[in-house]
């Protein structure tokens, strides 16, 4: 630890650091997104599909994210209970595109919503509908609807529409989650 970073956790400038899943089912953009959202400098050329998961760090204006990116193929989403204990928040992303598998991200979002470790925990939750430039992407709004998000009471929940290609949408929420977690440790 260099001298600056003593000196600022004293004065307790320090960001505060904060664990986040991001899930959603394989193909959606997780990795990408997450990539994004590091520094140009840190960000990988080649995205390859996520097999069992990996960990990135990056920090926004007042936190440090360690991001758990988890797999999202069907004999990998076991593991993802693993982690919900540690999170103090959740990325749920979703291929807007892909209507046939809307109902088996659906019912991945119940499960999740329903363990024990994230049931009765106040975490914000942020979705992206991802993948809004192509010609058969459902709606943020549309999207909202067929996960039922409505229902979501009993924690803070956003969602963005986003092209995680181009980066389009990512700061907005972003920003939001950074907004949430910092209320919510208050």
């Amino acid at each position: 630890m260099g001298l600056l970073d003593k000196l600022s956790g004293w004065l307790g400038l320090r960001k505060k650091e904060v664990n986040v899943l991001c899930l959603g089912l394989d193909n959606s953009g997780k990795t990408t997104i997450i990539n994004q959202l590091k520094p140009s400098n840190a960000q990988a050329q080649d995205i390859v599909p996520t097999i069992g998961f990996n960990i990135e760090k990056f920090k926004s204006s007042s936190l440090s994210f360690t991001v758990f990116d988890m797999s999202g193929q069907n004999r990998y989403r076991s593991l993802w209970e693993h982690y919900y204990k540690e999170s103090n928040a959740i990325i749920f992303v979703i291929d807007s595109s892909d209507k046939l598998r809307m109902v088996v991200a659906k019912e991945e979002l119940e499960t999740l919503l329903n363990h024990e470790d994230i049931r009765n925990k106040k975490i914000p939750v942020l979705f992206f509908a991802n993948k809004m430039d192509l010609r058969d992407a459902l709606s943020s709004v549309k999207v909202s609807q067929m996960l039922c998000l409505e229902n979501i009471k009993d924690k803070p929940w956003h969602i963005c529409a986003s092209n995680a290609i181009k980066g389009e949408g990512l700061q907005e929420g972003l920003d939001w989650l950074q907004d949430h977690i910092k209320t919510m440790n208050k």
